[in-house]
């Protein structure tokens, strides 16, 4: 496990970096753009071609790309590699090619699809929308692309690369934000131009090291290529099982669309903070265990396969529940401090705060998705996790109509801090699915110690919560305080959380080296 969990550093130190870079920018935006119909219209716009990129890229795609290229990895020759490179970038490519034209040219109807409710606010800007969304819908067919090359990568190894592209996006976005805005008459169509400019820059980053690794692929196109049509047959099911959040997320989108003006940006703003920890811990243990138990299973070394997935799980929980307590805890903080500059006001981190401390209630059980489901798909086997993924989303839209539609009719404010619950109790009943068909299936049955590490770390949990409860400052502080002030607030609570958990951890009587699952 010690090379995994190297693997894994890499991965989350690269992520961080382009988290921190991505908190940055969405200071910056907040800074120069008001929240209202303008930034409303960029987050829709940015948000469909985004959706398609974690769909089909990130999701889908890779998750049915790298088990089949381990496979030739471990069983087939370096030709019969490079023959299967060449052939998937082909197809890739032309199907990309054609969605973009596509969604390039049905970009009003693509709009209404996604956000039918936008137009009928009187303050939202639906035809700025559209016009964005056909700068921004390219970068499905770039980012794609860097997705494929991404999952090469990883499969030999290579983790650093692509977990830094990422930052790009964010660098293109923050310049396009501060120097771009002012030569356009509306200034937020700078921000989709980045966008674009982003999604080219992430592609073109990672070919020499792929070109190192002799990989660079010819894009071919043959009829029935074996490897091709096995990817496309595990693709379509995965669609659905690997990218449930993403939907739940779109639904969120579509039905915030009837929301007060702003609920679309709210949301954005406290997703992208549940989004961090996400990225550090669920996606980094996803990316370096699936060619890992890719490998495992064509070994037929189920051994290997079971300690791999017990690792990343046990990792997995130690992180992510006292990530979950410290969003809730410190949600009006942590977007008073990162957030609250310029056109971002203090009702918007109320609103902000209602919906991130929502989500990050779900973020326990996004994690354990992530790990849990490459259990699944280094085997090759989609249709379970499509099964489940239709039953979390069928979960989902139920319990927007319990919890959401009493709130919006109630007059209250905040109605779409209902979307962020209904999404996070959603991800538990698609965690909770997975986990019980791994061991229904005999593919995982948890080691021995299960039921004492997660004591110690809810009574570790415990303490933290406690501690930062008592000394966190009042509403009213955080919004009159200075900005330097807010930083080193937060900042000292952020420490105390993490060694009150730690030192809970130790005293308790778990190892350093238990804490790391290993």
């Amino acid at each position: 496990m010690s090379r995994l969990l190297r693997s894994g550093a890499v991965i989350s130190a690269m992520t961080m970096i382009s988290r921190v870079l991505g908190l940055l920018r969405d200071m910056i935006v907040a800074r120069y753009f008001p929240v209202d119909g303008a930034t409303d219209a960029f987050y829709v716009a940015f948000r469909i071609p985004n959706l398609l990129r974690r769909l089909f890229a990130e999701g889908a795609f890779s998750l049915a790309f790298v088990p089949v290229l381990s496979e030739y990895k471990e069983k087939r020759g370096q030709a019969e590699l490079k023959d299967l490179i060449d052939h998937v970038a082909g197809y890739l490519a032309l199907i990309l090619l054609v969605i973009t034209v596509i969604g390039v040219v049905a970009a009003p109807v693509v709009m209404w699809v996604f956000a039918p409710g936008f137009a009928s606010k009187p303050s939202a800007r639906p035809d700025l929308a559209v016009e964005m969304l056909r700068i921004t819908f390219p970068y499905i067919l770039f980012i794609s692309l860097t997705a494929f090359v991404s999952g090469i990568l990883n499969t030999f190894h290579r983790f650093a690369i692509p977990a830094l592209t990422p930052a790009l996006l964010n660098v293109v976005m923050i310049a396009a934000a501060v120097w771009g805005a002012p030569y356009f008459d509306e200034p937020i169509l700078a921000l989709a131009w980045g966008v674009f400019f982003a999604g080219l820059a992430q592609l073109v980053f990672q070919l020499p090291t792929l070109t190192r690794l002799g990989l660079l692929p010819r894009f071919r196109l043959r009829k029935a290529h074996e490897g091709v049509s096995r990817i496309m047959t595990l693709m379509i099911p995965t669609l659905f099982g690997s990218s449930v959040a993403q939907l739940n997320l779109l639904i969120n989108t579509l039905l915030a669309s009837f929301l007060a003006v702003g609920s679309i940006s709210w949301l954005y703003y406290s997703d992208r903070f549940v989004e961090l920890p996400l990225a550090i811990v669920g996606v980094a243990l996803g990316t370096v265990i699936l060619p890992k138990l890719s490998s495992d299973h064509a070994k037929a070394d189920a051994s290997q396969f079971q300690q791999t997935m017990d690792w990343a799980l046990r990792l997995g929980v130690l992180i992510s529940l006292p990530a979950t307590l410290g969003l809730v805890l410190l949600a009006k903080p942590i977007l008073a401090t990162v957030m609250m500059h310029g056109e971002f006001a203090w009702r918007d981190v109320q609103m902000s705060s209602l919906s991130l401390m929502t989500y990050a209630v779900g973020l326990s059980g996004f994690i354990l998705v992530k790990v849990l489901a490459p259990g699944f798909y280094s085997r090759q086997d989609t249709k379970t996790p499509v099964k489940i993924g239709m039953i979390a989303i069928g979960a989902n839209m139920a319990l927007n109509v319990l919890i959401v539609l009493p709130w919006y009719f109630s007059g209250i404010a905040g109605a779409h801090a209902g979307l962020a619950l209904a999404t996070a109790l959603a991800g538990y009943v698609n965690a909770g699915l997975l986990f019980y068909h791994l061991r229904k299936q005999q593919i995982f049955q948890p080691t021995k110690g299960w039921r004492v590490f997660l004591l110690k770390i809810g009574a570790a949990c415990l303490a933290m919560t406690a501690l930062v409860w008592l000394a966190s400052p009042a509403d009213a502080w955080w919004q009159t305080a200075s900005t330097w002030s807010r930083i080193g607030w937060l900042t000292g609570l952020i420490a105390l959380a993490l060694s009150s958990y730690f030192m809970a951890l130790r005293l308790l009587g778990m190892p350093f080296r238990q804490m790391l699952g290993r």
